[in-house]
């Protein structure tokens, strides 16, 4: 109860304690203001007698602190300043951070990017070149705007540099999983031709490593499954032609494999061979010989996808005992209509293998597999377009020609493990990852331009957000390596738009250009903290 009348006569003095006043108030003002300061002094003396009744050690020390008043008017007014300028500051803090949420709202002409969907000229590369070559990695010339601020920000310091080492992967792990996939595939292949050579089924080819893990990286979604494909050649007296379906969009075609019988008489009059499917009567075949591919896998006169699983797989079971793996790897075969999927375990080792089978167009790095298309409803006898063997084989050419051989692997590595869930599948970081590397120098590839690659792939997947346009990377890029064989069609094809449906969807594309900019805040926060 003692403290009730030190509160009031504090809240009346902060209140209600005259000013001084100037020299321009009246006589009469200066005489209220004066009456009301004696009133006031008077109250105070009043209330202080009767504190120092009730209680006189509380009695002195109320006493000291009223006769300072002063002193406490001038800490509240500085303490209740202290509150405002701390709400603004927070308020300002949620302000920045709602629009850095929102800066992909920004328009795209706000950002000079380093790389353009248009190859630069000659003598703009070379400036660059030399600007590099000059300042060791301290930025690069060309921009004035936010992504090359962003890039100038990071490239003079060691975060690049400290980040690459510290991304990791079980690398080891995989190069160890291919190798054993690999000696497992090759001694498989060896008993398969022995065993289909007195036979007209196809006949299996040396297999090929194909999917992320034979190219080196591990995305966050990863299956575990080491991929390969077992290309499939026609058996004597048969010949694989191929027949578009008219169905499908041309980055996702299915193709039908016809069976034909061919002509083996001059062939069977040189040495012993099959006879003639097409010059020999049929009770003259059925008594002499197998039968034909037609009557085995085929549906009609195509290749069955579920018929050729089916006996590829029986092939793999019965060939299993005679390859040397046997007596260490423990074998399970998991069942599937489209592929040959064994499980391989030694110990606490596993791993998971598919064996995908298909038919080269023509002499070229492009198969048609028996993997299924996206469509809900896939026919027995397609066929789906794939260009896994020609991604593969970039990636073995980019490994040889890159300073630092697995730079361009651990970008696609952070973007698709350590930056996961921006939005974006990791077959589109790897598109724009292998377009990023036909366009920037393979020579600045290294680890001090680690960040600046970082910033050249996050522009160019900007670029192709704004324009709502991702090229397909193999039909129609005239930018592949030589060794990389197409077919002579496919090289002159209109690339296809792997973002056509955000042009589509325009609900979408925001979702996808928001996405883009919580990622670009992520990767700079990333950078910064390196």
């Amino acid at each position: 109860m003692a403290l009730l009348p030190m509160i009031f006569v504090l809240v009346q003095s902060l209140i209600q304690y005259p000013q001084p006043a100037g020299d321009g108030l009246d006589e009469a003002t200066h005489r209220r203001m004066k009456e009301r300061q004696e009133l006031l002094d008077h109250e105070m003396a009043r209330l202080l007698q009767e504190l120092e009744e009730q209680d006189k050690g509380w009695g002195a020390v109320l006493s000291g602190a009223l006769q300072q008043w002063p002193f406490w008017v001038v800490a509240g007014v500085l303490v209740l300043l202290a509150l405002w300028f701390t709400c603004r500051r927070r308020s300002g803090e949620a302000s920045n951070n709602d629009v850095r949420e929102g800066e992909d709202s920004v328009d795209g002409r706000e950002e000079c990017m380093e790389v353009k969907v248009q190859e630069s000229s000659d003598a703009s590369e070379q400036r660059s070149r030399e600007k590099e070559d000059h300042d060791g990695g301290k930025g690069e010339s060309g921009s004035d705007g936010m992504e090359d601020r962003e890039k100038t920000r990071y490239a003079g310091n060691e975060e690049g540099i400290l980040l690459v080492d510290r991304i990791e992967w079980p690398v080891e792990d995989l190069e160890r999983g291919c190798s054993v996939i690999a000696e497992l595939m090759e001694s498989l292949t060896r008993v398969f031709v022995d065993s289909v050579s007195n036979s007209f089924y196809p006949v299996p080819q040396e297999a090929i490593g194909v999917g992320s893990a034979f190219e080196g990286w591990s995305p966050r979604d990863w299956d575990g499954v080491y991929r390969v494909l077992v290309p499939l050649n026609p058996p004597p007296g048969h010949a694989f032609h191929l027949e578009p379906n008219s169905a499908g969009q041309v980055a996702d075609r299915t193709f039908k494999v016809c069976v034909e019988l061919v002509c083996t008489c001059e062939k069977e009059q040189v040495e012993e061979k099959p006879l003639c499917f097409l010059h020999h009567s049929r009770e003259e075949l059925r008594q002499k010989q197998k039968r034909s591919l037609l009557e085995t896998l085929c549906t009609s006169s195509y290749l069955d996808v579920e018929k050729t699983s089916r006996w590829f797989c029986h092939l793999v079971r019965s060939s299993w005992l005679q390859v040397p793996q046997w007596h260490s790897w423990y074998v399970v075969f998991q069942p599937c209509s489209w592929s040959c999927r064994l499980e391989l375990s030694k110990g606490r080792e596993s791993l998971t293998v598919e064996m995908l089978f298909g038919v080269r167009r023509g002499d070229s790095d492009i198969f048609v597999v028996s993997q299924p298309t996206k469509a809900t409803i896939t026919a027995s006898t397609a066929w789906a377009e794939t260009y896994a063997v020609a991604e593969a084989k970039f990636f073995r050419h980019i490994a040889r020609q890159l300073p630092c051989e697995s730079l361009h692997l651990k970008c696609l590595q952070l973007f698709t493990c350590i930056l996961r869930g921006t939005g974006f599948s990791s077959s589109t970081w790897k598109t724009v990852v292998m377009h990023v590397l036909t366009t920037v120098p393979l020579s600045r590839w290294h680890r001090r331009a680690f960040a600046r690659r970082l910033w050249d792939i996050m522009a160019y997947l900007d670029r192709c957000l704004q324009l709502t346009h991702l090229r397909h990377f193999v039909l129609g890029n005239e930018r592949l390596p030589a060794e990389i064989s197409l077919p002579p069609a496919m090289r002159g094809v209109v690339p296809p738009n792997l973002f056509e449906h955000l042009a589509r969807d325009p609900a979408a594309h925001r979702e996808a250009r928001q996405a883009y900019g919580r990622l670009r805040f992520r990767l700079g926060v990333l950078l910064s903290s390196h």
